[in-house]
């Protein structure tokens, strides 16, 4: 498997070669789309938090006399089927979001990912990417150059002037290898990954 080796205008220079467990394998939908919706679910606090009809600020005195008003008989306003009552099942704020991959699902789901991204285009190889100064604008030129607005790049290292240099850009997502997410993977138009990334990715992903 070969992948393009774009150059500092963002044009193919030459060829790298890829493991073909990361970057050629088979694209599989469904685990894909679990891992995705896995890695969301596992993001959630489950904070939020509803009343039940013994939290609800209502007095417990009887809205009406119970017969010759025709309605339907009531004991108190906090009843659930009352507009501004409690909840009969309300959510707790320990409520438990998290779903479990197993590791062989998700380096598998991980490998898809990028055998896709490979077969898209999507996907190329750099030597290295550095700034020589933590500023924003050296980086952002440096992308314009390449042609890219929406991008995720994936290094060995991360120095702190690349750092520095590219948390300020919205569309812009710099991870280490064992950072790099199926979430990020899919939602970035462009994924950068340098030449030493590569061995990484494949001891984690093949």
């Amino acid at each position: 498997m070969q992948l393009e080796l774009l150059n500092d205008q963002g044009l193919a220079a030459s060829k790298v070669d890829a493991p073909e467990t990361v970057f050629g394998r088979e694209y599989n939908e469904d685990l894909v789309h679990q891992i995705v919706v896995a890695y969301q679910a596992n993001a959630r606090q489950g904070t939020r938090a509803q009343k039940d009809r013994e939290q609800v600020k209502h007095s417990t005195k009887k809205p009406f006399k119970q017969k010759g008003t025709g309605r339907a008989r009531a004991g108190m306003t906090s009843s659930p089927i009352w507009r501004g009552g409690g909840r009969a099942f309300p959510n707790s704020p320990e409520e438990n979001f998290t779903q479990k991959i197993n590791k062989k699902m998700y380096r598998a789901g991980m490998a898809s990912i990028f055998s896709q991204l490979a077969r898209e285009g999507r996907l190329a190889v750099v030597d290295s990417l550095t700034v020589d100064s933590p500023k924003t604008k050296l980086l952002a030129a440096k992308f314009k150059a390449m042609n890219l607005q929406s991008v995720l790049v994936i290094s060995d290292e991360i120095d702190d002037n690349l750092y520095l240099a590219s948390r300020n850009l919205p569309n812009v997502l710099v991870v280490e290898p064992r950072y790099a997410d199926p979430l990020s993977l899919v939602h970035y138009k462009k994924v950068l990954v340098t030449k030493a990334a590569i061995d990484k990715l494949k001891e984690m992903f093949a």
